[in-house]
């Protein structure tokens, strides 16, 4: 009798144990998602006057990953048709949007991707493809980025007011984000020739393993889809962002943001006033970028309006980083072959698969 006792002793402990070893992974695996980027890299940088290409933005030789290409008809989008009221007729749309996917060599087929949507699609892809497939593999952990999936979304046409374009970057709504949210995303993972060479695809649920990309108004557009659907999109790249008031005179968000984007650091300071939101953003602006002399009650200086961004993001304590850029101008082409490695390492700091 005292030998079973024991046996039942060591047999009851032994499936306590396990049930408390179960019930534990069960409340980690419940934990909310998080991840300690640190602060390098963060706050103001000043680049040039001199530039040379990073030479983790060209070609070494390493393994590459496949590029795709289809399209996407205008008529077919509920959000973005061509035939929105507020567009000037003598502005042309696009009847179809060009979308490139490029897959990296590192990612493993059925694992949830994260994702890095690019403006004014294919702008810049060659360098970005060119950073995965040498940082990917980096065997310094501090320079490594994860195999996200890239995909470059062409705009729907022309720019400025009155345009599809200005209509899809320059609205301060949300728009944009549940374009490429409920439209794009679906499309990608849709497209026969995806399917048949990725059968597994997937994509990231985490805001936090989601990022955008763009350069000028697509710079204004990746902060605008972070801003107003944080719950989408944390991962915001701005170069010269168009944070000036370029938003169509009449569109419906006149009546809430007069002034457009020029709302997010003057008028009604966004960035300063509201809640701090779950981003992590880094902005740049060109010395000479788009009429850098022009006074303040224009509200289309993109140099003060970049440094008054970085202003209020420093004051409100984001994670931030702001590049100054010498002997530049607007989307200057040397300044992402100088920055965009060091760009991407810093904007996926943190980031690991859950």
């Amino acid at each position: 009798m005292p030998k079973t006792r024991s046996l039942r002793v060591i047999v009851l402990s032994c499936f306590s144990l396990a049930f408390l070893s179960l019930l534990g992974s069960a409340v980690t695996a419940e934990q909310p998602y998080q991840e300690n980027p640190g602060s390098a890299g963060n706050g103001d940088f000043v680049v040039g006057p001199d530039y040379q290409i990073d030479p983790d933005l060209t070609d070494q030789g390493n393994p590459k990953g496949k590029l795709f290409e289809f399209s996407m008809p205008l008529a077919d989008s509920k959000i973005f048709r061509g035939d929105d009221k507020t567009l000037d007729p003598k502005k042309p749309v696009r009847e179809k949007r060009r979308i490139w996917v490029y897959i990296p060599a590192a990612y493993k087929e059925g694992t949830k991707a994260p994702i890095l949507v690019t403006l004014d699609g294919p702008s810049r892809l060659n360098l970005v493809r060119n950073a995965l497939d040498n940082l990917t593999i980096s065997t310094d952990p501090d320079r490594r980025l994860p195999p996200f999936i890239v995909i470059a979304v062409e705009n729907g046409g022309n720019d400025s007011k009155g345009s599809q374009r200005g209509l899809e970057y320059d609205t301060m709504s949300d728009r944009f984000a549940r374009f490429i949210n409920d439209e794009v995303l679906p499309a990608v993972l849709a497209d026969p020739q995806i399917k048949a060479a990725y059968p597994n695809l997937a994509f990231t649920d985490n805001p936090w393993g989601k990022a955008i990309m763009g350069c000028s108004s697509g710079g204004a557009a990746a902060l605008t889809a972070g801003w107003f659907r944080p719950d989408l999109f944390r991962r915001l790249i701005t170069y010269s962002g168009t944070f000036v008031d370029q938003q169509d005179d009449d569109a419906a968000e006149e009546a809430e943001y007069p002034l457009g984007a020029w709302e997010y650091h003057s008028g009604r300071k966004l960035i300063e006033t509201s809640e701090k939101k779950p981003l992590r953003i880094f902005t740049h602006v060109a010395e000479n970028d788009n009429r850098a002399r022009d006074p303040e009650e224009t509200y289309h200086n993109w140099v003060m309006a970049n440094q008054r961004t970085a202003a209020a993001l420093k004051a409100k304590g984001y994670d931030y980083r702001f590049v100054y850029s010498k002997a530049s101008r607007h989307c200057d082409g040397r300044v992402f072959e100088a920055t965009l490695a060091d760009t991407l390492v810093w904007m996926w700091r943190g980031y690991h698969a859950e």
